[in-house]
């Protein structure tokens, strides 16, 4: 990728155009698209709260220094000074005390809010994952109408050639007396129409480019990519099964009902938490106390102490983590619903598309080809008349032109298809969407 980039930027001085093929174009998203970014960024956050959530609190420790007054009129035999003579005035000196405390986490609420994080981790990649699932498919499309694009520019352009010739030819029929000077019109006025359909399809090529450079989010406006001259290679992603299994696999697979799934179940944990709050925490305190003023001089204690739930007894935070755990089921099944149409839709439109473009390949193509060269045999021997000929170049143009957008609808649905089924086509894109950020190191704590 790193000579890709490098070509990109010593492309960019001269303004050449970058053939990129789908999986260069899809890389260059995945290094730039501001939504990836984020999503990769809520990992990180996800991983750092996992990292608050198992911190063990802080034990916090106090010294105090108490009777720093002095008080030279005390009789050191009715207070007990350790080292007084008895019968002697003496000061005794300052008070010494060392605590220590510690909270601890009563009811597995600590575990129980580990779980609660481990599982947010989790929904934020099912999240990256779902953004890759859709936005990666923006890029295609993007793509792929740059080659449809490109596709009729060469159409456009193959038929300007054609018309050249015949004109050449037509010139020396038409000084030959062999045509009407009427017919040579016809066929000069179709050229010039060809040549308007070559500035169109340009037109249309420059449009496609700029869509694609928006969504790679390139900032450079006089960056020109051109699109891989081929389509794209039809995998077994599951298309001929049957519907049921189709949705099946669509249930199991799809990271945004996944994600929301997990949710459910981090709403459930936090719940059971919530439920728990009720049960205090116990601090234990400890300590160490040097007393100079007592009859004992060194001496230690301990205790602890618990906040007693009398008067409120958190109803409120299981009541609003109920309520968010309707709200996460509720969505889950909604986003479930959403699969089962998306499955739907996306299944039947791939069978749609792919039946017109085995119907072009098998019959139309050929037959538009064979009507046009018979018809060109024909008129240069005087056997059809030049409206003939015309309609002939016309038909063959408008089903090339219907091939191109079937063949690149063919493509989209397979897509769509693949997208509504939550799963990545090429092996090789997929293994950087499920490994966006080395995710193994960033759960030990490492975060970058």
């Amino acid at each position: 990728m790193l000579w890709l980039l490098f070509g990109l930027s010593s492309v960019q001085a001269v303004a050449e155009p970058v053939t990129l093929t789908e999986k260069q174009a899809v890389a260059l998203f995945y290094q730039r698209n501001l939504n990836l970014l984020l999503a990769r960024y809520n990992i990180e956050t996800a991983m750092a709260q996992e990292i608050i959530a198992s911190a063990i609190p802080n034990p916090t420790v106090s010294v105090e220094v108490l009777e720093l007054s002095h008080n030279p009129g005390q009789n050191s035999t009715s207070i007990g000074c350790a080292q007084a003579i008895p019968g002697a005035i003496h000061n005794c000196g300052p008070a010494e005390y060392y605590t220590f405390s510690e909270l601890i986490e009563m009811a597995g609420k600590r575990g129980l809010r580990m779980q609660s994080t481990a599982i947010a981790t989790q929904a934020a990649e099912s999240d990256f994952r779902d953004a890759a699932r859709i936005f990666t498919n923006m890029v295609r499309d993007a793509y792929y109408g740059l080659l449809q694009a490109q596709k009729n520019r060469w159409l456009a352009q193959e038929i300007v050639n054609f018309y050249r010739e015949i004109i050449r030819d037509n010139r020396l029929r038409h000084q030959a007396g062999d045509i009407a000077e009427s017919d040579l019109l016809r066929i000069e006025i179709e050229a010039m129409r060809a040549d308007a359909d070559v500035d169109n399809a340009q037109a249309g090529v420059e449009q496609a480019q700029a869509a694609l450079a928006v969504t790679l989010n390139w900032p450079d406006k006089s960056m020109q990519f051109l699109a891989d001259e081929q389509w794209p290679a039809i995998r077994d992603i599951g298309q001929h099964l049957s519907q049921p299994v189709l949705l099946d696999k669509a249930l199991a697979l799809r990271p945004d009902l996944q994600g929301d799934k997990l949710r459910a179940d981090q709403a459930e944990k936090d719940l059971a938490r919530a439920r728990r709050l009720k049960f205090p925490d116990v601090t234990f305190n400890a300590g160490y106390a040097r007393d100079p003023g007592n009859t004992v001089l060194n001496t230690g204690f301990m205790g602890i102490s618990v906040p007693l739930p009398l008067f409120y007894q958190y109803q409120g935070e299981e009541s609003q983590s109920a309520v968010n755990l309707n709200q996460m089921r509720l969505a889950a099944e909604q986003t479930e619903l959403g699969v089962r149409a998306d499955v739907e839709n996306a299944l039947a439109a791939w069978k749609s598309a792919d039946s017109v473009v085995k119907r072009y390949e098998a019959e139309l193509l050929e037959r538009a080809r064979q009507v046009r060269e018979r018809m060109e045999l024909a008129y240069l021997k005087g056997g059809t008349t030049v409206l003939d000929f015309i309609q002939a170049q016309r038909d063959y143009k408008s089903v090339m032109l219907e091939y191109f957008t079937a063949a690149t609808n063919r493509v989209n649905a397979y897509y769509d298809l693949a997208k509504a089924l939550g799963v990545e086509p090429d092996a090789e894109i997929s293994r950087n969407i499920d490994f966006p950020l080395e995710l193994d190191s960033g759960r030990q704590g490492k975060i970058e």
